[in-house]
């Protein structure tokens, strides 16, 4: 007799963590019915966890891969040996509330023009506030600085319900947790594994939308995401990330006239940046973004072929994909006009 094909592959990348990961897999099976197959892909781990999978969850299919290579490489390597039509990208450190994925599932199938859906993340270790990686849904400013509903820069809030009824339609979706058609991912090319982690779906989902697709929130779905827990806030090598990745997707993804009309101010918004971490003393972060504009000027020619990778998929101009961004400067509304609540960005 021949297997049905799962509606739903869970793609997990993984890098060390028995604990975390125990905890999201029992959390998984307990809080949906829905048929899936959960596919682990282990970035060279180097613990005991892939050995409890196999004792624990003989039922999750592992894929192991020599080394790490990262956030983006290991999701694209699940996504390629998947076989659902649907894939549910989520992060090994979150828990869940019960029928989650039957409210993204729902959410995804109203409209075949949705090509991403995103539960509403909560912190696992601050309850009842957003979670940092992606809130009740992300937004973008025209600059290329992103935020969430319900978290602006460092500035968190407690969840009290009051996005659930904003628009569903959300600029990005957060790596944490989210569901996608597969099919669509594989067209517009997956993650960028250059991004390696930090802003690859966004990059992604920006993509999607050049393409005409949609990214939307389904608030009814709650995730809690331990942030923070591969990489801490305050590691070095997440603040160039951060700062790296987000300079790469401004500059792969805008035509080139906006590039150059907009590329001023965020030159000038990145060297603000760089003041104001010196006068706080936050060397870290002022080496870090240095080194990640290093890492732009010595790779222009990548920089060039994702230009023109995003080309050859682009069905919508720039001006159409900007109504869905925040037309002003997120970095100088939070930091010197003080609106540091989403509401204050309702468009």
């Amino acid at each position: 007799m021949t297997q049905t094909a799962p509606e739903i592959s869970v793609i997990i990348p993984h890098f060390n963590g028995e604990a975390i990961l125990r905890d999201c897999l029992v959390s998984l099976y307990r809080s949906t019915r829905v048929t899936m197959e959960v596919i682990l892909v282990d970035n060279g781990s180097t613990d005991t966890s892939i050995a409890m999978v196999r004792h624990e969850f003989p039922q999750v299919r592992i894929l192991s891969l020599a080394q790490n290579i990262g956030f983006a490489g290991g999701c694209n390597y699940g996504i390629r040996n998947a076989s659902g039509p649907f894939v549910l990208i989520l992060n090994n450190d979150t828990v869940h509330e019960k029928g989650w994925i039957e409210y993204l599932l729902a959410a995804i199938k109203t409209d075949p023009s949705i090509a991403v859906v995103q539960p509403k993340l909560h912190s696992f270790q601050n309850p009842g506030h957003f979670d940092y990686s992606g809130a009740c849904g992300g937004e973008m400013d025209i600059f290329g600085f992103p935020f969430a509903r319900g978290r602006v820069f460092e500035y968190i809030e407690a969840d009290q319900r009051q996005y659930d009824a904003q628009p569903p339609d959300i600029f990005w979706a957060s790596g944490t947790a989210f569901l996608a058609r597969r099919q669509l991912l594989l067209e517009a090319g997956l993650f960028d594994e250059q991004y390696f982690a930090h802003m690859e779906e966004i990059d992604l989902d920006w993509r999607l939308q050049l393409m005409g697709y949609r990214c939307v929130i389904e608030p009814r779905a709650l995730v809690r995401h331990r942030s923070g827990y591969t990489l801490a806030a305050e590691s070095p090598f997440k603040k160039y990330l951060n700062h790296r990745n987000s300079l790469f997707m401004f500059l792969s993804n805008y035509r080139g006239l906006l590039t150059l009309y907009f590329l001023p101010i965020r030159l000038m918004l990145e060297y603000m940046a760089i003041f104001f971490s010196l006068l706080r003393r936050d060397f870290g972060r002022a080496a870090a973004i240095l080194k990640a504009h290093l890492w732009i000027l010595t790779h222009i020619g990548k920089i060039m072929r994702k230009r023109q990778q995003v080309g050859r998929i682009r069905v919508l101009r720039d001006r159409q994909v900007m109504t869905r961004m925040y037309r002003g400067s997120v970095a100088l509304s939070a930091f010197l006009l003080g609106k540091r609540q989403y509401s204050a960005y309702i468009r």
